[in-house]
């Protein structure tokens, strides 16, 4: 914002000979004065030109300065608007209050015309910094929230990148990730609509589902393929290398993090990315947690992998139908999935691609 050029000065005095001095010395500033007579009027004034400061005495009939700064200071529109006291009385319980609800200096009557002069100029000054300073302030988050997006757009950029490389290694199908990401849209946005998941559920959070998603097996980048790709059974030992890929993904999400900068993307990433293979009765990786201690989103991400992975093809059989793999899942409600989320899915079962 601009330096001020004209600034226009409100002076509040019930007394005429004051008003009209205190006039004159304002023009000899070069600024612009207003008067007002009472409170009442200087509440009028206010809202109806840009005043950038006030001179305000103390002692009026009616609404006394005290009460006038106050209302300034309540007000977004006019709390900025640095206020001087006048009063004849120099008693310092006034000066007290009056710096206690917002007063920016206080002069005593009679005053003197060149620190009257003095004060306006510093006060004009510091209310000039000020609103340099905010606009600085916003131009500048104006500037970080761009770079945090960009920043952000990049960190998923790279994360599905790797994300592909994952999906190469493991020889899944190319729609796979998208019915991934599609299906638990569906699910979450079903769950949305039910009393108990209503509350948890915003349309940030299935926007933000829709996207993490695909994340989930991202650590797979650390598998050896011939482990990934694999057609006979892993042994126990392939099998805790596999499992790995739940620590090593939520390892790659942590290294990307920002303390600073909350973000739920790569924060619901993390949580899938992990937990994703933790099971409702507890017997799921990495940490064997169970129940509501899992993540939502991670037991969602955990309903939908199984679903896509057995409504494709495989090495060692053909996709069942929606409604096998549907009935399948069922077997494992209240074990391996939450049963309400089954439930629902139940329910949706049509609607998923």
């Amino acid at each position: 914002m601009d330096a001020i050029d004209n600034p226009k000065i409100l002076v509040v005095d019930d007394v005429e000979a004051n008003r009209f001095a205190l006039r004159d010395i304002i023009r000899q500033t070069g600024y612009t004065p207003v008067l007002a007579e009472n409170g009442e009027q200087a509440l009028k004034v206010v809202e109806r030109f840009a005043i950038q400061l006030i001179v305000l005495d103390i002692a009026m009939p009616g609404m006394d300065g005290f009460e006038v700064c106050r209302r300034l200071k309540e007000d977004v529109a006019t709390r900025d608007i640095p206020v001087i006291f006048m009063s004849a009385l120099d008693n310092p319980q006034d000066i007290t209050r009056g710096f206690e609800i917002g007063g920016a200096d206080y002069i005593v009557k009679p005053f003197v015309p060149e620190i009257i002069k003095a004060r306006v100029r510093l006060h004009l000054k510091l209310y000039d910094s000020c609103r340099q300073l905010q606009d600085l302030n916003h131009k500048l988050q104006i500037s970080v929230a761009e770079q945090v997006r960009r920043v952000e757009k990049e960190k998923k950029n790279v994360l599905y990148a790797l994300l592909r490389v994952a999906r190469e290694n493991a020889a899944y199908d190319d729609r796979h990730m998208e019915r991934i990401s599609k299906n638990c849209r569906v699910l979450t946005e079903a769950m949305q609509l039910t009393t108990a998941y209503a509350d948890m559920i915003s349309d940030q959070y299935v926007d933000t589902i829709e996207l993490a998603a695909p994340i989930c097996d991202i650590g797979n980048v650390a598998v050896p393929t011939e482990i990934l790709q694999k057609k006979d059974r892993l042994t126990e030992e392939e099998n805790k290398v596999m499992q790995r890929h739940t620590i090593v993904g939520a390892r790659i999400l942590q290294g990307i993090e920002d303390d600073e900068h909350t973000n739920d993307f790569i924060q619901m990433s993390l949580d899938i990315v992990k937990y994703h293979h933790e099971n409702w009765d507890g017997s799921g990786y990495p940490n064997g947690i169970a129940g509501g201690e899992i993540p939502l989103p991670a037991q969602i991400v955990n309903i939908i992998t199984s679903y896509c992975a057995l409504t494709e093809d495989r090495a060692y059989r053909s996709a069942f139908s929606k409604e096998e793999a549907v009935s399948i899942l069922g077997e494992e409600s209240g074990n391996k999935y939450n049963p309400s989320i089954y439930d629902v899915l139940y329910k949706i079962k049509r609607q998923l691609c």
